[in-house]
């Protein structure tokens, strides 16, 4: 389904943002909640200067049910550029749906910008076949690949503190994983770098997505002495995981990424037994990674009741790369914009700094960087009800640079159970 909105001036002085998603779960609502308030934003200023006349910003919505069919996915896309003439699309969520919508607005040579789905392929096939794929762009997160990266970061923190404070000669880490293809390559990748990181694993498990009951795994899990839980849920298994090794004190510390630890109902759906878990996010609440961070947080906040999602960087997407680039292009078309796009970066956003990278042969990916100066994303834990950002803090990335800390951080707790068990 598809609902025009805010259409209120001329045809020919309003450009047009198909915003594209999931709009039935939390992904899409992410997605419009954005992208709202930078067409209010902008259009309050006056509009976008487009050559000598400005124009005010339409958005259109659309539903891409592609959790469910990639069809229909397909459907909303060719709608978008067919029937509503969106001049822009931003959004999307599923990487196998968001390949496929990229195919269609390639097809209309309208600029697509993904703004959650993080395979990297969508932006390989950028460099393979730059004439087809040039009009995509990743607008948010950055690839898998530095997600991957992100969460090790994170792990190896969190293990290091324990072993600090808590004495610990060698960290046994369990490997739990919602029994879901996304997290095949990520169980995989951690079987290998654990050793590489000085660290042992203790086990894998995989309950299913939607278990509403996992205590034999944690049963299993306190039983194989893990002192840190490496978790991967997108699902709501990661409330049951928090809420059941909460009630059972399992004397481990959970790290990775729990998608429902980063939603603000997490600790009433954990009755408060999410206490200290952490999980990879890309907002909180009081945490600046520049002087944009707090008014786009504080503002989503104060309008929705909630810490924007990351595909809430719709807002991001077209405040600080559509609307710059039509505006250095003087101009609605998609070469000239695409072009604008590319020259228009390193510029700052609200979680950090985009980049884009080019491949090992130097073509142009339009991914995005990640890394100190530029987009590292957080990692935030629950702390008696709050959630808070607790890195990077005094991240080193590499001997002889400096420290990375965002405004707002706070030291990272270890629950008191984990510290009762193994402090001498």
């Amino acid at each position: 389904m598809m609902t025009a909105g805010f259409t209120a001036w001329a045809a020919e002085d309003v450009i047009k943002i198909g915003v594209i998603g999931p709009m039935n779960f939390v992904q899409g609502k992410g997605h419009w909640g954005g992208a709202v308030m930078a067409m209010e934003e902008v259009n309050a200023k006056g509009g976008v200067q487009v050559g000598d006349k400005k124009m005010k910003i339409e958005l259109i919505k659309a539903d891409s049910n592609e959790f469910l069919s990639i069809t229909d996915a397909t459907n909303a896309m060719e709608l978008l550029l067919t029937r509503n003439k969106a001049d822009f699309v931003v959004g999307g969520f599923r990487t196998e749906a968001v390949l496929a919508m990229q195919d269609v607005a390639m097809d209309n040579k309208k600029i697509f910008v993904g703004c959650g789905a993080a395979h990297p392929e969508l932006c390989t096939r950028v460099a393979k076949d730059y004439d087809r794929y040039k009009y995509f762009f990743r607008g948010t997160p950055f690839n898998s690949m530095f997600l991957v990266k992100t969460c090790f970061i994170q792990m190896a923190t969190v293990a290091g503190i324990l072993k600090k404070v808590l004495n610990i000669p060698k960290i046994k880490v369990a490997i739990v994983a919602e029994k879901q293809v996304w997290a095949d390559p990520m169980v995989a990748a951690t079987q290998q770098t654990l050793p590489k990181l000085g660290m042992e694993e203790a086990g894998v498990w995989r309950p299913s997505q939607t278990a509403t009951d996992v205590t034999a795994e944690l049963s299993a899990i306190e039983s194989s002495g893990a002192h840190v839980i490496f978790t991967m849920f997108s699902a709501s298994v990661g409330i049951t995981f928090a809420r059941q090794a909460g009630e059972l004190k399992i004397p481990a510390a959970q790290v990775g990424i729990n998608v429902e630890a980063q939603k603000e109902g997490f600790w009433d759906a954990t009755q408060g037994m999410g206490n200290y878990v952490m999980t990879m996010n890309t907002y909180a609440r009081d945490v600046e990674a520049n002087d944009l961070t707090k008014p786009f947080v504080h503002g989503y906040i104060e309008r929705y009741g909630e810490v924007p999602t990351y595909t809430a960087d719709t807002y991001t997407v077209i405040l600080h790369s559509i609307v710059p680039a039509i505006e250095k292009a003087g101009s609605l078309d998609s070469d000239k914009v695409v072009q604008a796009m590319e020259e228009g970066v390193p510029h700052k956003t609200p979680s950090g700094v985009a980049d884009y990278l080019k491949d090992e042969q130097d073509r142009p990916l339009h991914d995005l960087r990640w890394g100190p100066g530029f987009l590292t994303s957080l990692g935030v834990q629950w702390q008696d009800g709050k959630l808070v950002g607790v890195w990077p803090n005094k991240w080193k990335p590499a001997e002889g640079v400096p420290e990375v800390t965002y405004k707002g951080m706070v030291p990272y707790k270890i629950a008191p159970w984990i510290v009762k068990k193994y402090k001498k």
